[in-house]
C-alpha cells in the first residue's frame, strides 16, 4: 500500500494512543469549495509516497504495547479506500478488535456506500466533514479531541 508516512505513537488525534497513518492522496475538495488554500495537510501532498507492505504495517502496530487504535488521516483515506479496507481486514484477521478511526473530509452522504462496507468490521469510527476556514472549533466526544470546524463530527459506525 502507498502512504505518506506513519507515526508509531500518536496522542493527538484520538482519545486512545494510536498509530497514525498518513494516506497518499486527496482531491483538496475543501479548498475547491471555499476558494482559498486552507488545508493543513497541503505540505504533505508534496512529500513522496512510501510503498509499504500492509502485513508489515499491521505487524508494526500489533508489536507496539502502547497503541490501542489506528488512525487513518493525513490526506484523504477514502480516496485510498481499498488500502484502508485491506488493512482493517488483515488487522481483524489477527483477532485485534482495537478501534480504527478514519478522518475524512467527505460528508456522510457522499460516502454512504463506503460507510456501509466499513460497518462490516467491528470498532470503526469515522470523522466526517470538510474543513471550513474561520469556523468555530468543536469538541467531539467520540474522538475525545477538538475538531477544527463546527460542521465536523465523528461517529462509531460499528
Amino acid at each position: 500500500m502507498q502512504i505518506k508516512g506513519v507515526l508509531q505513537e500518536d496522542f493527538v488525534n484520538y482519545k486512545k494512543p494510536a498509530m497514525f497513518i498518513s494516506m497518499p492522496s486527496c482531491t483538496f475538495k475543501c479548498e475547491r469549495e471555499c476558494g482559498i488554500q486552507c488545508c493543513q495537510n497541503s505540505a504533505l501532498a508534496s512529500v513522496e509516497a512510501i510503498e509499504i507492505d500492509t502485513e508489515t504495517l499491521v505487524s508494526k502496530y500489533l508489536s507496539n504495547p502502547i497503541t490501542r487504535a489506528v488512525v487513518f488521516g493525513g490526506l484523504e483515506p477514502m480516496d485510498s479506500f481499498e488500502d484502508v479496507v485491506n488493512f482493517i481486514r488483515l488487522l481483524r484477521g489477527y483477532n485485534c478488535r482495537d478501534d480504527v478511526v478514519i478522518y475524512t473530509g467527505y460528508n456522510k452522504e457522499e460516502i454512504s456506500g463506503k460507510i456501509f462496507a466499513l460497518s462490516a468490521f467491528p470498532n470503526v469510527v469515522v470523522k466526517y466533514g470538510r474543513f471550513v476556514p474561520n469556523s468555530e472549533p468543536r469538541y467531539d466526544d467520540v474522538l475525545g479531541v477538538t475538531l477544527a470546524s463546527k460542521n465536523q463530527y465523528a461517529e462509531r459506525i460499528s
